[in-house]
């Protein structure tokens, strides 16, 4: 990932919402995000259709699974090129290994294998959750840098979390290592379903790789002009 991208959260139920939404911006070249409603509803024709408009692709669908059918898993999503795939770190090192080895297995000769990154934490889990569902006792902090070690031993390239936590991972691994943080909204927007989120200009400052912003572009009257002005948020340029 040479550039520190802006990815947009594609999370529309279908084709046509999708098509309405990309007229909307015009010729960006986006990164995006297909996650589990679009591609469930739509299947790998909706990836093929985003690659030729020439956007890139993180397709977002948190594989957790025993290591082999992870990595059958992985061999197949690769033939359809994304940018990045994602696993949740909580299946383990196996796991994560044998998502690197699909992935390997499945990226054609010559091209580059997808960026692969583990979820540690769902920006909408909160401390509460985490200590009496999850039944985590250790703080989230420490759980999500521990995942991120293991992903890291693991060969992923980085992982998601959330802005909060990114100084501490880069400082204990190396700033190499991806962290792709959702729950970006603009100060004046809803935080909805989400417990751990920031702005775009406090993820720039925490030096994250990747922000991840949906309904705060996808949900606004001018996308475009949404989008222009997250981006120059996170880009530090004058609003």
């Amino acid at each position: 990932m040479k550039k520190k991208p802006l990815i947009i959260a594609l999370d529309f139920s279908g084709k046509q919402e999708l098509q309405d939404f990309l007229q909307k911006m015009g010729n960006e070249q986006l990164y995006v995000k297909a996650g589990m409603e679009l591609f469930y509803g739509e299947g790998p024709e909706i990836l093929y259709e985003l690659k030729e408009k020439g956007h890139q692709i993180f397709l977002d669908l948190k594989l957790h699974d025993i290591p082999n059918t992870i990595r059958q898993a992985m061999k197949r999503l690769a033939g359809f090129s994304p940018d990045m795939v994602n696993v949740h770190a909580a299946g383990g090192r196996n796991m994560m290994e044998a998502a690197l080895e699909g992935l390997e297995a499945g990226t054609e000769s010559g091209a580059k294998r997808p960026l692969c990154i583990a979820v540690t934490q769902l920006t909408s889990t909160s401390p509460a959750l985490l200590r009496e569902e999850l039944l985590i006792q250790t703080p989230m902090k420490e759980t999500v840098l521990h995942y991120a070690k293991n992903a890291y031993t693991s060969g992923l390239d980085g992982i998601v979390c959330s802005v909060h936590e990114s100084e501490e991972i880069h400082a204990a691994i190396t700033p190499q290592f991806l962290t792709v943080t959702p729950g970006i909204r603009l100060i004046t927007d809803s935080v909805n379903d989400q417990i751990r989120v920031a702005d775009p200009e406090e993820a720039r400052t925490k030096n994250v790789s990747a922000i991840v912003v949906g309904r705060s572009i996808t949900a606004s009257n001018d996308p475009l002009a949404a989008y222009i002005r997250v981006k120059k948020l996170w880009e530090g340029a004058a609003v």
